[in-house]
This record gives C-alpha cells, structure tokens and sequence, in this order.
C-alpha cells in the first residue's frame, strides 16, 4: 500500500511540472499568434502546411496535419497539409541512397512552393534531419515556423518564427506542444470559414 502511495504522489508531482510549464505558455501567445497568420496566409492563398519531427515530434506532425485534413472543430473542406514522415518507401529510400538527414529536406524540395509553411517539430532544435528541412525550405521561399524547447537549440535562429516551450523536459515541451498547435488550429479554421 505504500508503494501505491508513493507512485500516486510521482503522478501528482509530473502533473505538477506540466501544470508549471503552462502557466508560462501565455508568454507564448504573440507567437502562437504570429503562427496562425502565417498559416493562414499560407492556406487562404492556395498553399499548403507541410510539418515534421522524429518520434513523438513525429506524432504531433502527423496529428496536427490531421487535424487541417479532416477537421478541427467546425465541418468544412480538407485544408492542404502533408506530414513529411508519412510515406515509410520515401523515407526509407532516402535515408538509404542520401542519408537520413536529408530524408524531409528532400521532401521539401519535391513538396515545397513559394507561399508554403513548414512547421518543424524537435524539443531539442538540434536535430540535424529538421535543420536540414529547414534551410531548403528557406532556399525555397517557403516560410518555416519552429516548435522547439527552453533554448530553441539551432532552429532558434534558423527559423522565420521559433515558439520556444519554456522547460527542458522532454514530456512537458511535448505536451506544450499540443496546447500551442491546437489554439493554431482552432485560429486558422476560425478565420478561414467563418460564419
């Protein structure tokens, strides 16, 4: 019975840290809205949102692409958007003829137009497959949003806009994440059809 108790205080006190860590998000709130004009811009005018990450980032590319694809909150059309890590024979091949580093910048270069928006996902910023995705989408005119952790690592200063989730911890930047592309979502269907 101790043992139970003591693992409920752990559950208590990891909900504790995200509870602290979003307490700061509001510091955020300019970025997050300086986000939803882009990705407006970018969809009222005929382009797409195309987004990226490895692991969990990968997941959040995948579930906000989703949500722009099918739908957030209101019934209305499929809005452009791709998640780069999709399409498991693309990866693999350019992992394996290029290098995994090139494996979203090379889907960048087929994908990307003048008018686009890549949202690159990594808590560290440092992963050298997102930096590379990054600078070809700036070689591209396409326009490229970051989600990053405490420090923004290299895409802080790579990026056309960074939101940097104030923690060091993996799980919390992750769960900041979701919160910070939600109210983006949410923004830019609100926007592009409202009532």
């Amino acid at each position: 019975m101790q043992s139970l108790t003591r693992q409920t205080d752990r559950v208590l006190a990891i909900w504790g840290e995200h509870l602290e860590v979003a307490k700061r998000l509001p510091a955020l709130a300019a970025d997050a809205s300086a986000a939803v004009d882009m990705i407006h811009s970018s969809l009222a005018s005929g382009g797409k949102l195309m987004a990226c990450g490895n692991g969990g980032s990968a997941a959040d590319a995948q579930h906000i692409v989703a949500e722009f694809t099918g739908r957030f909150l209101r019934e209305r059309r499929p809005l452009s958007a791709l998640a780069l890590h999709t399409n498991s024979s693309a990866m693999t091949a350019i992992g394996n003829d290029y290098g995994y580093e090139f494996v979203f910048a090379r889907e960048v270069m087929a994908h990307g137009r003048k008018g686009d928006v890549l949202l690159a996902l990594s808590t560290s910023g440092d992963s050298p497959n997102i930096l590379r995705a990054i600078e070809v989408a700036r070689e591209n005119k396409v326009a490229v949003i970051g989600l990053t952790g405490e420090t923004g690592g290299k895409m802080k200063m790579a990026c056309d806009l960074c939101i940097c989730v104030p923690s060091k911890s993996t799980p919390r930047i992750q769960e900041m994440h979701i919160a910070i592309y939600h109210a983006i979502c949410e923004l830019v269907e609100e926007r592009l059809f409202e009532a």
